[in-house]
C-alpha cells in the first residue's frame, strides 16, 4: 500500500475483514508457556475438582486453630480479668455471635473462592493504595499465623513439662521443647506435608470429647460444693462493689480475651473444601455458601459454650496462685483439673490429645501461609516461582517462629498480646469490608449495623494495641518485610514480558493480517492525543526522522494502563479506524513498555515477520523516568521496550526492530 496516511484512508482488505469479523474475537495467545493463573481477588473460581468433604468435617479442619485455643485461653482469661473471667467471657461470646459471626457470615457470601476479607477491601481500594493497604494486613495476617505457631508450641510444651510422668531433667525445658517442636513442625512440611480433613476430624472429636467430659466434672463439682459460687460472688462484690460496675468493668476487660475469637478468617479460607451442590454457579456456588455459613454458625456456638463453661469452672475451682506464672495452672487449666479431678491416667490422655491438636494447629497456620503469600504477593511483583518454592519459605518462615519464641521465651502469657492483635486486625478488616459492601448494595440497615460492629472492634484492636504492643511491632516488622521484598522483586523483574496472554478483537486481527503482507510498521502514540492533527503530525515526524519512502503501512498503538499497579496482567488489543483514515491498535495493559515488547513478539509469532515499532524520545532526566517506569509503568519507553524485547530474545536474528528518533 502506497497511499499517503495523512492524506488517503488505508485500504483494508475487504475479506480478511470478513472472515475475521465472521469468527469474533480471538482466542487469546500465551506468551512462550500456558498463561499463568491469575491470582488475588480477581482470581477465577478454584477447579471444580477440587478435593471437597461435607460442611462439618471442614469444620474440623479450622477447628484445629479455633477449639485448640481451649488449652490455653482459661488460664490467660484469668490473667486478664481475674475473677471477672466468666463475665469478661460472656462479653466476648456476644460479640463474637453478634459480631464476628455475621461480619463471617457475609465475607463467606461476598467472597465465596476462600479469599477472604483482604480481597474484598482489595477490590474497593483502586491501584496502589489498595495494595499497600493489603500488605500491611498481610503483615497482620502472618504476625496471626506465626504467633498460632508459637503460642500453640509453648502451649504444648507447658503440657510436656507439666505431666506428672515426665522426666525431671525437662522441666525448666520449655523453651527448648518450644523450639524443637517448631522445628519438628517445619521438618514435616520439608518433607512434605497435606492437611488431612481425616486426621482433624479425629483430633477436634478426641479433644472436645475430653473437654467435655473434664467440664462436665469439674461443674459436678461446683454442685455439690456451692459455697464455691457464694464464695466467689462476694469476692465480686467487695471488688466491684454491685453488679452494674462488673459488668461495667467485664466491658473494658474483654479485649484481652479476644484470642478466644480465632479461626474466623480460617474458616472462610478453606471454603474450597466445603461441598456444596452440583447444581452450583462456579461462579456464585450458593449451596457451598450455605454449607459455609452452617459450618461458621456451628463452630462459634460449640466455641462459645465451651468458653464460658471452661471459663466458669477454672475460675471457681482452681486457686488464683496457680494462674501466674509458675503455677501449676499457668496456660494449662483444663488440664490442671482433668489431673485434679479424673486421675494422672486420663490426665494424660488429656494431656496427649491437646499436645497434638496445638501440634496441627500450628501445622494448619502453617499451610495457611504458604497458601496466603502466594495468593497475593505475586500481583505486585514476586515471581510466582519464588512464592510456590515451599522449601525456602518454610525455612524463612520456621526461623521467623524460632526469633519469636526466643524473643518472647516460650511464655505463652507473653505472647497472647501479639496473637490478639492479629486476630482482630483481621476481624476488623473483615468488618469494615462488609459494611463497606452493605453499602454499595443499598443496604442501609445493613450497613448501619455492620458499621457498629466495625466501631466495636476498632475499639477493641486499639485497646488491645494499647495494652499490648507486641502485636503491632511483630507485625510492623512483616509489613515491612514483605514491603521490602515485595519492591526489590519487582524492581529486579521490572524488565520482564509481564503478560500472561495477548487477545485480538476482529478489526485488529484484520489490520495485522493485512499489513504483515508487505511490512508491518506500528507507531507508538500518547491516547491522551487523538485529534486528527496529533496522527497527521506523528505520520510526518516518523516518515522524516526514519526516512520511510511513504507512511501506506504504519498503524498507530496506543497503550492504555487502567491500574499501573498490577504487575502482570492479560493484554486485550483492539482495533479502530480513527477520523476515517488512521489505523490504531489499542492496547490495554499493567504496563506500557512491556507491553509493547510483548506485542511485538506476538506479531512476529504470528505473522512471520519481524516488525518494526517507532517511537520519539521523552523528554526528561533518565533517573526520574525509570521512578516513573517502576511506579506507574511508564517513563522512557523506547529503550525500555528495545530491553524487554532484548531479555525475551536472545538471538538478534530473530528480535523486533525498535527505532526511536
Amino acid at each position: 500500500m502506497s497511499t499517503d496516511v495523512g492524506t488517503n484512508p488505508p485500504t483494508v482488505a475487504p475479506a480478511a475483514v470478513s472472515t475475521v469479523a465472521g469468527t469474533g474475537p480471538s482466542r487469546p495467545t500465551p506468551l512462550g508457556s500456558a498463561p499463568r493463573p491469575k491470582v488475588g481477588p480477581g482470581a477465577p473460581p478454584p477447579a471444580e475438582h477440587a478435593e471437597t468433604a461435607p460442611w462439618w468435617r471442614v469444620m474440623c479442619l479450622t477447628g484445629v486453630d479455633y477449639f485448640s485455643t481451649l488449652g490455653y485461653q482459661p488460664g490467660i482469661a484469668f490473667l486478664a480479668a481475674g475473677l471477672l473471667s466468666p463475665l469478661a467471657t460472656v462479653v466476648l461470646v456476644l460479640l463474637t455471635l453478634f459480631g464476628a459471626l455475621p461480619v463471617y457470615r457475609r465475607v463467606a457470601q461476598e467472597s465465596p473462592h476462600g479469599q477472604g476479607s483482604i480481597a474484598m477491601l482489595e477490590k474497593m481500594l483502586p491501584r496502589w493504595r489498595g495494595k499497600l493497604f493489603v500488605l500491611a494486613l498481610l503483615g497482620f495476617a502472618l504476625t496471626d499465623f506465626i504467633i498460632t505457631i508459637t503460642l500453640s508450641a509453648a502451649d504444648a510444651s507447658a503440657h510436656v513439662v507439666e505431666n506428672p510422668h515426665v522426666p525431671d531433667f525437662l522441666h525448666g525445658q520449655e523453651l527448648w521443647i518450644t523450639l524443637g517442636l517448631i522445628a519438628l513442625l517445619g521438618g514435616v512440611f520439608l518433607k512434605g506435608f497435606s492437611e488431612a480433613i481425616g486426621l482433624a476430624v479425629a483430633l477436634v472429636g478426641t479433644y472436645l470429647t475430653l473437654n467435655l467430659i473434664v467440664i462436665v466434672v469439674a461443674l459436678v463439682h461446683v454442685a455439690e460444693n456451692g459455697h464455691v459460687v457464694g464464695d466467689w460472688g462476694n469476692a465480686l462484690t467487695v471488688q466491684h462493689g454491685n453488679i452494674a460496675m462488673m459488668i461495667a468493668v467485664s466491658l473494658t476487660l474483654f479485649p484481652k480475651l479476644a484470642l478466644g475469637m480465632s479461626g474466623f478468617e480460617t474458616g472462610v479460607a478453606v471454603m474450597g473444601h466445603v461441598r456444596g451442590s452440583e447444581d452450583d454457579d462456579p461462579a456464585a456456588p450458593a449451596e457451598r455458601i450455605r454449607n459455609t455459613k452452617k459450618l461458621l454458625t456451628v463452630a462459634a456456638i460449640t466455641m462459645s459454650a465451651f468458653l464460658i463453661a471452661s471459663s466458669l469452672a477454672t475460675t471457681l475451682l482452681i486457686p488464683a496462685k496457680e494462674f501466674a506464672e509458675g503455677g501449676a495452672a499457668n496456660g494449662r487449666a483444663l488440664a490442671y483439673l482433668a489431673h485434679g479431678y479424673l486421675g494422672d491416667v486420663f490426665g494424660t490422655a488429656y494431656d496427649i490429645s491437646t499436645i497434638l491438636i496445638l501440634w496441627f494447629a500450628g501445622a494448619s497456620a502453617m499451610a495457611g501461609m504458604l497458601n496466603l503469600i502466594p495468593r497475593y504477593l505475586p500481583r505486585y511483583g514476586m515471581a510466582p516461582e519464588w512464592a510456590g518454592a515451599v522449601r525456602p519459605l518454610v525455612c524463612v518462615l520456621t526461623a521467623t517462629a524460632f526469633a519469636i519464641t526466643i524473643i518472647f521465651d516460650a511464655d505463652v502469657d507473653a505472647q497472647a498480646g501479639a496473637y490478639a492483635t492479629g486476630v482482630l486486625v483481621l476481624i476488623t478488616s473483615a468488618s469494615v469490608a462488609v459494611a463497606l459492601a452493605a453499602r454499595r448494595a443499598g443496604q442501609r440497615g445493613w450497613t448501619i449495623g455492620f458499621s457498629v460492629i466495625a466501631a466495636v472492634f476498632v475499639y477493641t484492636t486499639l485497646d488491645n494495641i494499647k495494652e499490648r504492643p507486641d502485636g503491632v511491632k511483630i507485625g510492623a516488622i512483616f509489613i515491612a518485610a514483605i514491603v521490602v521484598v515485595s519492591l526489590l522483586s519487582r524492581m529486579t523483574r521490572s524488565l520482564e514480558l509481564r503478560t500472561t496472554e495477548i487477545a485480538y478483537d476482529a478489526k485488529a486481527e484484520a489490520f495485522v493480517r493485512d499489513c504483515a503482507r508487505r511490512t508491518l510498521r506500528l507507531v507508538a502514540h500518547d491516547p491522551e492525543h487523538a485529534d486528527a492533527g496529533a496522527y497527521r503530525a506523528k505520520v510526518r515526524k516518523i516518515v522524516d526522522a526514519h526516512d520511510l519512502a511513504n507512511a501506506g503501512d504504519l498503524v498507530f498503538v496506543e497503550v492504555v494502563v487502567p491500574d499501573y499497579s498490577d504487575f502482570e496482567s492479560r493484554v486485550e488489543v483492539t482495533g479502530s479506524v480513527r477520523h476515517g483514515e488512521y489505523r490504531v491498535l489499542t492496547v490495554r495493559a499493567a504496563t506500557i513498555p512491556n507491553a509493547l515488547a510483548a506485542l511485538l513478539l506476538d506479531l512476529r509469532e504470528r505473522t512471520g515477520v519481524r516488525p518494526h515499532m517507532y517511537f520519539e524520545w521523552t523528554e526528561g532526566s533518565p533517573v526520574a523516568q525509570m521512578a516513573r517506569f517502576l511506579l506507574f509503568g511508564a517513563g522512557e519507553v523506547a529503550p525500555l521496550t528495545r530491553e524487554v524485547v532484548r531479555r525475551a530474545e536472545p538471538d538478534p536474528r530473530r528480535r523486533p526492530h525498535v527505532h526511536a528518533g
